[in-house]
């Protein structure tokens, strides 16, 4: 099935179980116009929003989120709107820690309906992979491991990625690790999704194999 981004409502029964997206853009003019409905349905839906972002960026996401007629300092009052920067959330304490982002983010989707929203939308600015601290490289780790939670609520989570920042080995990585992809402004099932069992395996291989390859004389 294939649709515009542009029009869908990225509605819980869009894919069934496949509600964990990777968005691919080549500007951050792009990604907005394209994910515009998916947080202004979130509002208009009464679902909780939860945003993680450059901390950089932090200003500039605020002005599109109110540009695309939410009321920001309401909408961040009541809680149905949260945007952290990535400090506080998958940064937090100045590393990627998998294991317990794992459990943050599992928090964060519960967080939801236990205030009283009928659901939870994530969206993820995913450049935080591309800081210099400890952690980092576990991210096609964790973008796997997700796969284990996400089928367990009724949310949806779009994680997005800038094609001008990240290399082709890793975008190809990301692409596999998601049931569903938005790319050139389309959503559609990807048939490049690998089960999270499978790539799990795939992943410690590569590990061992670059262990044996550091250690060889």
């Amino acid at each position: 099935m294939e649709t515009t981004a542009q029009s869908t409502q990225f509605s819980a029964s869009t894919f069934g179980q496949h509600r964990h997206i990777c968005a691919f853009f080549n500007s951050f003019d792009e990604q907005h116009r394209v994910l515009r409905p998916f947080v202004t349905d979130g509002i208009d839906l009464g679902d909780k929003v939860y945003h993680y972002v450059d901390p950089e960026r932090w200003d500039e996401q605020l002005r599109w989120l109110a540009e695309a007629g939410i009321n920001v300092p309401d909408a961040m009052g009541t809680g149905q709107l949260e945007v952290r920067p990535w400090e506080d959330s998958t940064l937090r304490g100045g590393r990627f820690d998998l294991d317990t982002w794992l459990a943050s983010f599992e928090q964060v989707l519960q967080s939801g309906p236990s205030a009283g929203y009928a659901k939870t939308r994530v969206l993820g600015h995913m450049e935080w992979a591309l800081v210099d601290l400890p952690g980092v490289d576990d991210l096609i780790e964790y973008e796997t491991r997700v796969n284990y939670v996400i089928p367990k609520y009724e949310d949806v989570v779009i994680c997005t990625y800038d094609l001008t920042k990240f290399g082709a080995s890793v975008v190809m990585d990301a692409l596999r690790t998601h049931p569903a992809v938005i790319i050139g402004g389309l959503l559609q099932e990807n048939p490049f999704f690998v089960p999270p069992d499978q790539l799990l395996l795939e992943i410690r291989n590569r590990r061992s194999v670059r262990k044996s390859a550091g250690a060889a004389p």
